[in-house]
């Protein structure tokens, strides 16, 4: 059965079983969604709301490692540069200005204000709060975008599902630090499916590992993307990608996939 059960309506439990099967993922798969007014954030069902201070990376993070159900607000963020990339803070001229990240991440003014200016951002002023949670609860129904963590060996099969029917060609950008920008701030901006490098932040606070990429899309293309995986699948091109051997005649391999064509 397909993932998608009827029109933007989701199996998240059966979505979430399907890519576990298909990528053989460790980490979990989780959604995130913006809310207009914090009373709607809080009335999400087992929301935590933290008691301390917190990086977005490590709110994430709480879903996407530890499986929790987490709301936020700006206040309970650290700084300027987490509130302003999902619209929980303005992104004001000081803001753009990045003063403080001169002598840190860049060499001059200039390089910090290009920087920030390259950013993918929610526009400040449209809501007040955003939760994240495990998709499979279904707890956020739906959500804005799910987080897929993944090695690169995944994230290419899970793109070549993307690009199995309907195809297009992804083009991504990286700002470097600040990567979730390019990951859930381009998604929730643009509703495309977003890739990105995980930064030193999103590592080093929110215990992202080395070997993981992040991809951010709508459910839709989640669902997408899992239907053309199972196709491919079918096809014998599945995870894990098994090694031919570089010096094999590769004769043999390639006619197991391309003989009869």
């Amino acid at each position: 059965m397909d993932a998608v059960i009827a029109s933007e309506t989701f199996d998240f439990a059966a979505m979430v079983a399907d890519l576990n099967a298909l990528l053989r993922l460790k980490t979990t798969v989780i959604g995130m969604k913006m809310f207009a007014t914090t009373a709607e954030m809080e009335a999400v069902p087992k929301i935590r709301r933290p008691n301390a201070i917190h990086t977005t990376d490590q709110i994430v993070s709480m879903a996407s490692r530890l499986g929790w159900t987490v709301g936020i607000t700006g206040e309970d963020l650290v700084g300027a540069q987490c509130r302003a990339v999902i619209g929980l803070g303005p992104q004001d001229e000081q803001w753009l200005d990045g003063r403080s990240y001169v002598g840190v991440w860049h060499a001059t003014p200039e390089d910090a204000r290009k920087r920030q200016q390259a950013l993918d951002v929610v526009p400040f002023g449209q809501y007040q709060a955003m939760a994240v949670s495990p998709l499979s609860s279904g707890r956020l129904d739906p959500p804005d975008i799910c987080l897929v963590y993944a090695t690169p060996g995944q994230m290419i099969i899970l793109i070549n599902g993307l690009q199995y029917a309907g195809y297009k060609k992804f083009e991504w950008g990286v700002v470097g630090e600040t990567a979730c920008a390019d990951s859930w701030g381009r998604a929730l901006v643009t509703g495309e499916p977003s890739l990105s490098l995980p930064c030193f932040a999103e590592r080093r606070y929110g215990g992202v590992p080395d070997e993981e990429m992040l991809m951010a899309l709508k459910p839709a293309q989640l669902a997408k993307a899992i239907d053309g995986m199972k196709q491919l699948a079918s096809n014998g091109l599945r995870y894990p990608i098994a090694p031919y051997g570089i010096q094999a005649d590769v004769r043999a391999g390639m006619g197991v996939s391309y003989g009869n064509k």
